[in-house]
């Protein structure tokens, strides 16, 4: 694991790396005929993303300094980062991108959505509220009440007021503790975004359940594991989860349900 003196010192060594392959045509500079430098100077830098020479030869010297999100937004932009360096650059510095696009902006790409359908198990694509953006026929047909009609696509929202979920889910009480608890781990960054904030208020405001369960601060990993479900069609179904971070879709994951034994109900729900 990485010190902050270590994160420190790759920071700066990022920075370097990107400006020394950053050329001054390319950044809008005129350029000179006798640069020594490789790519942009730090000068050059510091001016195009507006920080003092100083501050800014400092953050290349790994110093303990403390850099803004926007500052970083402007540096992140001054050295022409695609979106895997721009998330690199601020997971090393410890901050947020404000310039980080909201999970519902534009649609799931078509090929992502291929992917899903072509699942053969239920597989089903959740945004940064746990809204579905996307969904198999399995799992259209797993999930009666949140993925079979045009109700409310909302996860939390389908757990925590929907009747039907309540006779699907078994073992309800102890999974909606566990999806309180992982939404809060999932969200920890965001919870000052609006579409959030809707949905955790709301459902304080409608589920004196889902209140309860948010009031005890419980945080937990979606790491998976046992789904069972009392099917009102195909009767008990067992389920290993499986949850994919996308890497061009930092604000969408995949949840994959793959057929597991079926020897009988467990207390996993």
């Amino acid at each position: 694991m990485l010190t902050e003196s270590d994160s420190r010192r790759e920071l700066g060594d990022f920075v370097r790396a990107q400006r020394e392959k950053l050329t001054p045509a390319v950044a809008g500079l005129t350029v000179g005929t006798r640069r020594r430098t490789p790519g942009l100077r730090r000068e050059e830098v510091a001016q195009l993303c507006g920080l003092s020479v100083t501050w800014y030869t400092w953050i290349e010297q790994g110093r303990d300094v403390s850099v803004s999100p926007t500052a970083l937004a402007r540096l992140a932009t001054t050295l022409r980062l695609a979106r895997a360096e721009r998330a690199y650059l601020f997971g090393l510095a410890g901050k947020r991108d404000p310039d980080q696009h909201d999970s519902d902006a534009g649609d799931v790409p078509a090929s992502l959505l291929a992917c899903v359908s072509a699942i053969a198990t239920p597989a089903y694509i959740l945004d940064r509220t746990w809204t579905a953006r996307g969904w198999n026929a399995p799992a259209q047909r797993l999930f009666v009440g949140w993925l079979d009609a045009t109700q409310d696509r909302n996860l939390l929202r389908y757990i925590f007021l929907a009747p039907a979920a309540r006779a699907l889910i078994c073992d309800w009480p102890e999974r909606a503790r566990r999806v309180v608890a992982e939404f809060r781990a999932a969200c920890s960054a965001h919870l000052n975004d609006p579409a959030l904030r809707a949905v955790i208020d709301g459902l304080r405001l409608q589920s004196p359940a889902f209140a309860g369960l948010w009031d005890q601060h419980g945080v937990v990993g979606r790491e998976g594991g046992a789904r069972t479900f009392s099917h009102p069609i195909d009767g008990f179904l067992r389920y290993e989860q499986v949850t994919f971070d996308l890497a061009t879709q930092p604000d969408l994951k995949l949840t994959v349900l793959v057929d597991g034994p079926t020897d009988g109900p467990t207390a996993t729900g």
